[in-house]
């Protein structure tokens, strides 16, 4: 998974998307060398750990704590105090003055997840535990979506294929079998709009080949001839007479890549979702005609 954040630190802003536990670097004061810009915390990201319930305290933290960053598989963000803080109009500002009470906006950035963003800290109190995470919304929005496998129009099931004779591979093309496709999903007051489209396919043509193709493949005309496939083809070079049915099963696996965005701007990521069909080709000797 992909996370990617806007260049600049007047986003709009999820509070408390990650839920961090500090923890001290170089001198122990729980500050990082940084930026002048900056006052930098080091943290770890609890989002995605397990057991995340309870408080505790590490040696060496700087004052914040919980036991959801006890997980080694948490990742590590810093927290970065923005000096100077953002207009009044910036979201995450807004949020802070909802919330009352005093406290800063930190740009985040976590290296292992690719997630950066801005986020308003209360002073004195851990960040709260995160509400809403935006990629669980744009997950959402992908089922919304009913995306399936590739839908094959080549090689057709009922054809009839030579060996020695190119083959041409394509499908046919709609939002639910290749995108794009665009939907949203809503909860707690955040919109996220996710749009997917296939960035590849990868085909397992039965006869142990592998033929992976960056686009829908080109339909084959009957003009083209004998000629291979300029985007999307395959050559057998044995019979499938000695498989089940005198077939070749081919396995059409398409890669989805899902961009999404936090409406109004904001927060952005990226990730990927798999899908898969099959067809069956059948592949026969050339026949000499005397």
């Amino acid at each position: 998974m992909l996370r990617r954040g806007v260049a600049t630190t007047a986003a709009v802003v999820l509070t408390g998307v990650l839920t961090p536990a500090a923890y001290a670097e170089g001198d122990g004061s729980g500050l990082c060398a940084g930026a002048s810009m900056y006052v930098k915390v080091c943290a770890q990201d609890g989002r995605r750990a397990s057991g995340a319930s309870g408080s505790g305290e590490e040696e060496g933290t700087a004052g914040r704590s919980t036991s959801s960053a006890d997980s080694s598989d948490a990742p590590k963000c810093t927290y970065e105090k923005l000096n100077p803080q953002p207009p009044a109009e910036n979201l995450a500002m807004q949020e802070g003055k909802r919330q009352g009470g005093t406290g800063a906006v930190y740009r985040v950035v976590c290296p292992e997840t690719g997630r950066i963003g801005v986020v308003w800290i209360s002073e004195g109190t851990d960040p709260a535990v995160p509400a809403i995470d935006p990629e669980v919304l744009a997950r959402q929005a992908v089922d919304k979506m009913k995306l399936a496998g590739p839908d094959v129009a080549s090689p057709r099931a009922a054809g009839k294929y030579t060996v020695g004779v190119p083959v041409w591979m394509w499908v046919n093309q709609s939002a639910t079998t290749y995108g794009p496709n665009t939907a949203s999903a809503t909860a707690g007051g955040v919109t996220v709009t996710a749009t997917a489209s296939v960035s590849k396919i990868v085909w397992r043509m039965g006869d142990g080949a592998t033929v992976t193709c960056t686009g829908p493949g080109t339909a084959y005309q009957a003009s083209d001839g004998m000629a291979k496939s300029p985007t999307c083809g395959h050559t057998y070079m044995r019979s499938s007479v000695s498989k089940a049915d005198g077939k070749y099963t081919l396995t059409a696996t398409s890669t989805w890549t899902v961009d999404w965005q936090v409406n109004g701007g904001g927060e952005a990521g990226q990730f990927t979702e798999i899908r898969q069909s099959q067809a069956q080709v059948a592949i026969g000797e050339l026949q000499v005609v005397r």
